[in-house]
């Protein structure tokens, strides 16, 4: 029998009685098997670095295992927001400092992590990488196995370099036929995780295969990686194929080495997709499961108090690049807001020079310093009670962008764009403008 992407990653990092590690060992693993496993980066934030600061220092360990393969981004709550994310900063300002990490990325220089790091060329194929964030995930689209892990691992990852996990099953899910206009990664995984579920992969490894990834771009691979996690997935892997080399030479920092799975891995399911009839989707309230095409949200009416594009999910070039088709000679409707949030200090940049950022500010749209803000209900976009926005983010949980009673509906750049012109969601086909009536009293769309 033959192994999975995941398998064979996880095979080539296994640490053997001795303490060694290499990547031509002849051990195979199996799911369920529970291995240590060398890392080749570790991640955390302003948010969970501080924790798994104070664990490595209960270690009593001076230095971490290797200050290369460190990376800490300041991209939550930075810039700070106030006195108590401004300490957790300082706090894994000072760490970073103390231990000379060359990847430490404080305002000016940051991103947010996870369209950073691929960016700067610090994550791999074939790498493990794991983080203490959930969307760690992201760097599937590399063919690298990568996860999110709590503080303590990481913690602990810091100090040796390693961590246990238990090896996943595998769900392959093929994609086949055309994508519709419109219709891009994050229409594809919002589809998928409609279909499968929010358990659909728990503590499973999806592969993302099929002729139809076989033409995605690169952003839209990471998109899907990024979400695996909203299925329940450990990790959300791609095949390397010309598309990620082409990505990845020339930002590379070291060598990588490039793993396929067998013709015979044996995976737990194996799940077909049609994607010629998928239309752009959206995940109503309150799971990224909730999900409905297009059509049928517009038909809903949900009109829109504010629009959120960016994210680790959203938040690259090309998502930008969709947002400006929509936008641009268009406005804004008067009732909604709308914020726009390059992922890097780089895609800030390169939008600039393309003059999209131009078109977002003439269209209305508000563009912030790359952070996590509003994703998390941090700040840079909090929604107040009985508040409703479409945001090209990852979650909607209730009370995740804000106020418990705020309602968040998930959509790729072109709907998130078009709904912001029409105040209410509808398709990017159709971004008319909607009248402005009385907010408050209004019917109440029907959520489930």
């Amino acid at each position: 029998m033959g192994h999975t992407l995941a398998e064979k990653i996880i095979a080539a990092h296994l640490v053997d009685g001795e303490g060694n590690v290499s990547a031509d060992n002849q051990i195979e693993v199996w799911p369920g098997d529970l291995v240590e496993v060398a890392v080749d980066v570790v991640l955390s934030n302003d948010i969970t670095a501080p924790i798994a600061i104070r664990e490595f220092e209960k270690l009593g360990v001076e230095r971490v295992f290797d200050p290369a393969r460190v990376v800490m981004v300041a991209d939550h709550f930075a810039p700070n927001k106030d006195i108590k994310s401004a300490e957790q900063c300082a706090c894994m300002r000072r760490f970073a400092r103390t231990q000379n990490l060359p990847h430490y990325f404080d305002v000016g220089r940051m991103g947010i992590e996870h369209v950073l790091l691929p960016e700067q060329g610090l994550v791999a194929p074939g790498d493990v990488v794991v983080g203490a964030d959930s969307h760690t995930c992201t760097y599937g689209a590399l063919g690298a196995f990568a996860t999110g892990m709590g503080s303590t691992d990481i913690g602990v990852a810091m100090a040796t370099g390693r961590v246990w996990l238990r090896v996943p099953e595998t769900i392959r899910i093929v994609y086949h036929d055309r994508l519709q206009p419109w219709v891009g990664g994050k229409d594809l995984i919002l589809y998928t995780i409609g279909r499968i579920g929010v358990s659909g992969a728990l503590y499973k490894a999806i592969e993302f295969a099929g002729p139809v990834i076989d033409s995605l771009s690169m952003a839209g691979r990471f998109t899907m990686a990024n979400m695996a996690i909203e299925a329940g997935g450990k990790a959300g892997l791609f095949a390397v194929d010309e598309t990620t080399c082409a990505y990845v030479d020339g930002r590379a920092r070291r060598p990588y080495r490039v793993y396929q799975a067998d013709d015979d891995a044996v995976y737990a399911q194996v799940v077909e997709i049609d994607v010629s009839q998928i239309e752009p989707q959206v995940a109503f309230p309150h799971l990224p499961e909730n999900v409905r095409p297009v059509s049928q949200a517009a038909e809903s009416n949900v009109r829109i108090d504010q629009a959120v594009i960016g994210s680790c999910t959203n938040g690259r070039l090309e998502d930008l690049r969709v947002v400006a088709k929509v936008l641009r000679g268009r406005r804004v409707h008067t009732d909604v807001r709308c914020i726009v949030i390059p992922g890097s200090q780089q895609v800030y940049l390169d939008a600039l020079r393309e003059g999209l950022i131009e078109v977002f500010v003439e269209a209305g749209a508000v563009v912030s310093t790359p952070t996590c803000g509003p994703c998390l209900g941090g700040h840079m976009g909090v929604l107040a009670a009985g508040e409703r926005a479409v945001s090209t983010t990852n979650r909607n949980f209730r009370g995740r962008m804000g106020h418990p009673e705020s309602k968040v509906y998930l959509a790729g750049p072109a709907v998130a764009a078009a709904s912001a012109v029409a105040g209410h969601i509808t398709g990017p086909d159709d971004p008319s403008p909607s009248p402005s009536p009385a907010r408050r009293g209004e019917p109440e769309e029907v959520l489930q």
